[in-house]
């Protein structure tokens, strides 16, 4: 199947932000609960689908300009969403480290009763542990993927004529 000019970049575009949301909601609701970096992952999703919608709006009308800008910038969001979760992989894969508040070493309790209100009261989901691995890519793996097949999707429709 071809996708054919801006608007149906546009409608791609919107199409897999939004199933990649939904996505993430759904493994959270399976129990797959996501780290501090996974929560920020889908920063750029939040941003982006507001501008995706703006550029089908756009497309539909047939305002060129303002539908090229939509797109440079949906390419920006997924671009750096990209980097980022190339960035989580590769905490997940131990070529960095990660942010210490969800990879660094734990905390060591001064007394039993410091550990067992730690129990209580500290839940991570560490960083640099991935929960679930599709294919041999972790989730921040194939957002990686996604994001820059999005941003390269997104230059393509800025790029196009039609």
């Amino acid at each position: 199947m071809r996708i054919r000019g801006p608007f149906g970049i546009a409608l791609v575009i919107l199409a897999i932000a939004v199933s990649s949301i939904a996505g993430a909601f759904g493994f959270e609701a399976l129990g797959y609960a996501p780290c501090e970096l996974c929560l920020k992952e889908r920063i750029p999703y939040y941003a982006a689908i507001p501008f995706a919608g703006l550029a089908v709006l756009l497309a539909a009308r047939g305002s060129k300009t303002f539908l090229r800008a939509a797109l440079c910038i949906l390419a920006l969001i997924f671009a750096g969403s990209a980097i980022f979760g190339a960035y989580h992989a590769g905490v997940e894969w131990g070529f960095w480290p990660g942010p210490l508040e969800c990879s660094g070493p734990l905390a060591r309790a001064a007394s039993v009763n410091d550990f067992l209100k730690q129990l209580q009261t500290v839940k991570l989901t560490r960083c640099d542990a991935p929960t679930l691995r599709i294919l041999g890519l972790s989730l921040a793996g194939w957002n990686a993927v996604v994001s820059a097949g999005l941003a390269a999707l997104a230059v393509a429709g800025a790029r196009s004529r039609g």
